[in-house]
């Protein structure tokens, strides 16, 4: 199995930027996907959840957005309104019972 974040890079405080994680080797539209995002210092934390029947959480209320694509074997995690603090390198996983996927990351840098 493998997961293939891209999308991320530099961008200026306010702007937007759409990450995206490729997914192989395993039958993905039976597993949820989530983002997360890890700053330097800081713990790991949860950013967004889509579940496998297509519903959805967001952690970052009214600026993150997630969706997926089961024909293409994609998620997304469309940020809008970034903020300095929105720095951090963004991870993509995939998860069900009994079995845990991580990519390995990409680099998100937010400017005031």
């Amino acid at each position: 199995a493998q997961l293939v974040e891209s999308g991320g890079g530099l961008v200026q405080s306010g702007g937007s930027l759409r990450l995206s994680c490729a997914a192989s080797g395993f039958t993905f539209s039976r597993y949820d996907m989530s983002w997360y995002r890890q700053a330097p210092g800081k713990e790991r934390e949860a950013v967004a959840r889509i579940f496998s029947g297509g519903s959805s959480t967001n952690y970052v209320k009214g600026r993150f957005t997630i969706s997926r694509d089961n024909a293409k074997n994609m998620v997304y995690l469309q940020m809008d309104s970034l903020e300095p603090e929105d720095t951090a390198v963004y991870y993509c996983r995939a998860h069900v019972t009994l079995d845990d996927y991580w990519g390995q990351g990409t680099q998100v840098t937010v400017s005031s």
